[in-house]
């Protein structure tokens, strides 16, 4: 079955989610949620970390967070898009700043990936996955990690 994404419905795409990223950052969930529309039963990897989270309404938990990030900006740097029949799957760092959960502005660049279904004329976002690790870590790190040893860690250097 051949393709039945375009080009340039990965560009317009990707330039929504530029937008979307930057509006987050600076705390207009309205705008936010104008260009990113959230399937029902949604999933989330939290870059926090743990469970997966599903959505029948992700709107409400996306305005619950008003306020919660602030002042911030973000640039998306693409890493994959793959795309076939009314799919699309986009890997990308987003780099971006801003003052979080009341914490001085700083780096909040996260790596991510999503899965868009096409609906209609738009997209609906079916999943996301994004964690902090823009970074390398130590394997002892990592280690410390995988066994929930967040808080307690301490790298050998």
């Amino acid at each position: 079955m051949p393709d039945s994404v375009s080009q340039d419905d990965v560009s317009t795409l990707v330039e929504r989610l530029e937008d979307a990223a930057w509006a987050y950052m600076r705390g207009d969930m309205e705008r936010y949620l104008e260009l990113v529309h959230h399937a029902r039963g949604f999933t989330l990897l939290a870059p926090g970390g743990g469970p997966p989270v599903s959505y029948e309404n992700r709107a409400d938990g996306v305005r619950a967070s008003v306020g919660f990030f602030k002042g911030g900006e973000s640039r998306l740097e693409n890493v994959e898009v793959h795309a076939w029949d009314d799919t699309v799957v986009v890997a990308l760092i987003e780099r971006q700043h801003g003052e979080v959960g009341g914490l001085p502005d700083q780096d909040w660049s996260l790596r991510v990936t999503q899965v868009f279904r096409r609906v209609d004329a738009g997209w609906q976002l079916v999943h996301r996955h994004a964690d902090p690790l823009v970074h390398p870590l130590t394997p002892e790190l990592a280690a410390a990690l995988a066994r929930g040893e967040g808080d307690d860690w301490r790298p050998s250097r």
